[in-house]
């Protein structure tokens, strides 16, 4: 019985996540930009200047595919490079004045879309959620 709920579990979580990035990737595209290009100025408007590396880790494109998306986004002038004084290597990434205003703008509208998705779920619900995603994640992390 654990075996056929663990498989339903499955099942229902790649179900719910691909409706999820869906819906998500429909509000992204009214803003004029794309999955890629909103995840990266997510992480640096919440979290701030960040390495390339740590943006790939964050957001789980690969380091070839970050560069032509970061390229992409300092072109619009949206974020903008610097060299670490430390080490030549270590290239850090910005919201620009216009990244973040960009961000300003449209942040709210993104997080009351999801708001939406999620109404039906009450709190005890979410807080469910998270703990089991986080083991779930977590135990198939040690697998790797």
């Amino acid at each position: 019985m654990s075996q056929d709920l663990s498989l339903k579990s499955f099942v229902v979580l790649m179900k719910a996540t691909k409706s999820l990035q869906e819906r998500i990737k429909l509000d992204i595209n009214n803003y004029g930009v794309n999955l890629s290009e909103f995840a990266v100025l997510e992480v640096l408007y919440h979290k701030g200047q960040q390495t390339v590396q740590q943006i790939c880790n964050s957001v789980l494109i690969a380091s070839g595919s970050m560069t032509y998306v970061i390229d992409k986004l300092e072109k619009k002038n949206m974020l903008e490079r610097s060299a670490c004084p430390h080490d030549r290597r270590v290239v850090h990434v910005m919201l620009t004045d216009q990244g973040k205003e960009f961000m300003d703008s449209i942040f709210p509208q993104h997080q009351k879309v999801i708001e939406d998705v999620f109404a039906e779920v009450t709190i005890e619900e979410k807080e469910i959620l998270i703990d089991a995603l986080k083991k779930v994640g977590l135990k198939a992390q040690s697998q790797l």
